[in-house]
C-alpha cells in the first residue's frame, strides 16, 4: 500500500483531528505513527528523537529516545512575567531548558509523550497557545521587537495580533484534544472586523473552515511586520511582509510584500530562496483583509503535488507577480489597493542595551546566545536570571527576531535592580561584543531537529571566537556584519540573505553563501560548495581582508561586495546549487560564445 500524501493525511483528519486524542491517552508507547506527526505539527509540536544516542541505541537495538518539541505562539514576541515563569517550570518537563526561536516564539525540547498534554494545557492556561505554531497554516506573526511607546509601535504589535486571530484554524479538535473541551482564548485574541463581502469571497467552499477549508494550506505560512528603518522582522524572508506608512504620527496604511521564503535542497535547482517583492499598499481598515485575500489566493493556486514546491514563493514566480496581484485583488470586492510605497530599511540588528520607550519607562535589550534559556555550568545563568526578573520586578518580556531579549516598561528605579540581577547571574552586557557577535545566529538543528545534516547551534558560537579574533585584528569589531548558520538547507535560520550564511551539508561540512546584506534585502550567492568546519574561519578572514583593503570610506561589508564581487544576473538557480568558480566559468564561457558569434 502506498504511503498516504501529507494532502491526504490533512483531508481525512476531521480538522485535524485524527488519531491524536487515543495516541496521547496511551502512554504504552513513548512515540507516535508519522501521519499522525503531520497533524500534530498543527497543534504546535514536532516528535523527535535525540540523535546524539540514536547511532548508539540502534546498535543496542533499542528504539530511537522519542520526545516531543512544543512551540508556544506570541504575536511579536510578547510575553508577561506571569507566562514566562510558567513557561520556566514547564522546563521540568522538557529537557531544562528553552530556547527562543528567531520568529519570536519559545520552544521547549526533550517533552516525553505523557508529558505533552500537560505542557499544551498550562500554556493555553497561561494566556498563550501552541495552536497554529507549526503546520500547513499561517505560524507565529513577528513583529517589531522595541517596546516603543508612540502610535506606530503600537499600531504595529495590535495588527500582529489582529493577523494571528484571523488566521487561527477553528476546528474544535484541539480544545477537545488538549483541553478535554475546554475553551480558551489566547490573551491577544480578538475579533477584528471581517468584510463580510471579502469572507464570502475568500472562504473556502469545501470545508467549514472560513479560510483554510478542509485540506489547508499547501505549506507553512510566515508573516513579518516591521517599521523603516529596522527590519528585524527580516519582512523579505517572509511570504507577507508589512510595513506601516505614516502619515502625521499615525498609520495610515501598510505596503505588503509577497513570495519571500528560504527553504531549499542542495542541488535541486527547481527550489531556491527567494525574497519577498512589494505587491500593493493597503489603507490600515483593509489590511487584514487583504492578507486573507493573499493567504487564500495560495490556498487555492499553490502547488499540493510537490511539496518542495508549495511555498508561497513558487506560486508567485509560477503566477507572475501581476498576475497574482490580479487574482488577489479580484478578491477583494469593493476594496481600493494602491502601488506600494518605496521601501528603506538599514539594518535587521536589534539595538542591545538601554534605551528610553518614550512613557518615562526604560527597556533593556539583553543579548542571549542563540537564543538558548539555560543555566551554563562555564556561562551565563539565562534562565536563573529572568526568574528572578520576572519574580522580583514582574516585568514584561518580548522575544526579538534575532533571538535575544527585550525586558520592559522598567521605572528609572528599578534599572539598577535589572542590571544587579542580570550581573548577579553573569548576563553581562553586550558592550564588549562585536558588532557581528551581537547579531550572529544559528537554528537549533542537532541533536533535536530530524532534518539536520550537520551542527549549528553548538557550533557557531565557538566559529564566532575565532571570527572575532579576525575581526578585531582587522579593526573591523565595529562594522555591521551578519553572520547565521543552519543545519541544513531549509534555511530556519534565514541564511541565505545574510553576509555569511553556513548551511550544512554532512557532518562537519557546510556550504558557504557570502554576499547577502545586514539590511536583509539582498540574497548571497553559493561561493564554497563544501567547506569543513575548521575551515570557516580562514575562509571568512580571506573575505574580512579584501573588504579592508578595497573598501570605500564608509562603506560596509554588505555595500563592499555589492560594487567589487558581480556575479552575473542574479537571482538564478545556480546563485544557490552551483558556486562562484564554477558559475564564473560558464559565464566567460557564455561571453567567450556570445563574441564569437557576433
Amino acid at each position: 500500500m502506498s504511503k498516504a500524501s501529507v494532502e491526504d493525511i490533512k483531508l481525512a483528519s476531521d480538522g485535524l483531528r485524527g488519531h491524536l486524542a487515543e495516541l496521547f491517552a496511551d502512554t504504552s508507547t513513548p512515540n507516535i505513527p508519522e501521519d499522525s506527526n503531520i497533524l500534530l505539527k498543527h497543534h504546535g509540536s514536532y516528535q523527535q528523537d535525540d540523535r546524539d544516542v540514536r547511532a548508539e541505541r540502534t546498535k543496542a537495538k533499542l528504539e530511537k529516545a522519542w520526545s516531543f518539541m512544543i512551540r508556544s505562539k506570541m504575536p511579536g514576541g510578547r510575553i508577561s512575567a506571569k507566562q514566562w515563569l510558567i513557561h520556566d517550570d514547564l522546563c521540568e518537563k522538557a529537557f531544562g531548558n528553552m530556547r527562543l526561536t528567531n520568529r519570536q516564539g519559545i520552544q521547549l525540547h526533550g517533552v516525553l509523550k505523557g508529558g505533552l498534554k500537560e505542557v499544551i494545557s498550562n500554556v493555553c492556561h497561561s494566556g498563550l497557545s501552541t495552536m497554529g505554531a507549526c503546520g500547513d497554516v499561517v505560524r507565529n506573526t513577528m513583529g517589531p521587537a522595541a517596546p516603543i511607546k508612540d502610535a506606530v509601535h503600537a499600531d504595529t504589535q495590535t495588527l500582529t495580533e489582529e493577523i494571528s486571530q484571523r488566521f487561527l484554524w477553528r476546528s474544535q479538535a484541539y480544545a477537545d484534544i488538549w483541553l478535554d473541551g475546554e475553551k480558551i482564548e489566547p490573551e491577544w485574541i480578538q475579533d477584528p472586523e471581517v468584510n463580510p463581502a471579502v469572507r464570502e469571497a475568500t472562504k473556502a467552499p469545501e470545508g467549514d473552515d472560513p479560510i483554510y477549508g478542509k485540506v489547508y494550506l499547501p505549506r507553512k505560512f510566515k508573516i513579518g511586520v516591521a517599521i523603516q528603518p529596522c527590519n528585524d522582522a527580516d519582512i523579505f524572508s517572509q511570504d507577507v511582509g508589512l510595513v506601516p506608512h505614516v502619515v502625521d504620527g499615525a498609520v495610515e496604511g501598510y505596503t505588503i510584500t509577497v513570495g519571500g521564503g528560504f527553504g531549499m535542497s542542495h542541488g535541486q535547482l527547481s527550489t531556491r530562496p527567494f525574497l519577498g517583492q512589494p505587491l500593493l499598499y493597503a489603507k490600515r481598515a483593509n489590511v487584514v483583509d487583504a492578507i486573507e485575500a493573499i493567504v487564500t489566493t495560495q490556498r487555492d493556486h499553490g502547488n499540493r503535488t510537490e511539496r518542495k514546491n508549495a511555498r508561497m514563493k513558487y506560486t508567485v514566480q509560477t503566477m507572475g507577480l501581476d498576475g497574482f496581484r490580479a487574482e488577489v485583488v479580484s478578491r477583494l470586492p469593493g476594496i481600493e489597493t494602491f502601488p506600494p510605497k518605496e521601501l528603506s530599511f538599514d539594518s535587521v540588528e536589534d539595538k542591545l542595551g538601554w534605551h528610553e520607550q518614550g512613557d518615562g519607562k526604560l527597556y533593556c535589550a539583553v543579548h542571549v546566545s542563540m537564543g538558548r534559556i539555560v543555566d551554563r555550568e562555564d556561562g551565563p545563568h539565562y534562565r536563573s536570571a529572568f526568574v528572578e526578573l520576572c519574580k522580583s520586578l514582574d516585568l514584561p518580556l518580548i522575544v526579538t527576531p534575532n533571538t535575544n531579549m527585550i525586558i520592559a516598561d522598567v521605572a528609572p528605579e528599578q534599572k539598577d535592580a535589572v542590571d544587579a540581577i542580570l550581573a548577579k547571574h553573569g548576563v553581562v552586557h553586550s558592550d564588549g561584543m562585536t558588532r557581528a557577535r551581537k547579531v550572529a545566529h544559528a537554528c537549533v538543528a542537532l541533536p533535536t531537529c530530524g532534518l539536520a545534516l550537520s551542527e549549528s547551534e553548538r557550533v557557531l558560537p565557538g566559529f564566532m571566537d575565532k571570527i572575532d579574533e579576525y575581526l578585531r585584528e582587522l579593526g573591523l569589531e565595529d562594522e555591521p556584519i551578519l553572520f547565521r548558520m543552519t543545519g541544513c538547507p531549509n534555511g530556519c535560520g534565514r541564511p541565505y540573505n545574510a553576509d555569511f550564511g553556513f548551511v550544512g551539508r554532512s557532518p562537519n561540512k557546510y556550504a558557504m553563501f557570502v554576499g547577502g546584506s545586514i539590511r536583509g534585502n539582498r540574497l548571497a550567492g553559493l561561493e564554497y560548495k563544501t567547506v569543513l568546519g575548521e575551515e570557516v574561519p580562514g575562509k571568512v578572514r580571506a573575505f574580512l581582508e579584501a573588504f579592508k583593503a578595497e573598501r570605500k570610506d564608509g562603506e560596509i561589508f554588505a555595500d563592499w561586495f555589492a560594487r567589487t564581487r558581480t556575479t552575473g544576473e542574479a537571482p538564478t538557480p545556480e546563485q544557490f546549487h552551483i558556486e562562484l568558480a564554477e558559475r564564473a566559468a560558464k559565464l566567460a564561457e557564455a561571453k567567450t560564445t556570445a563574441a564569437e558569434a557576433g
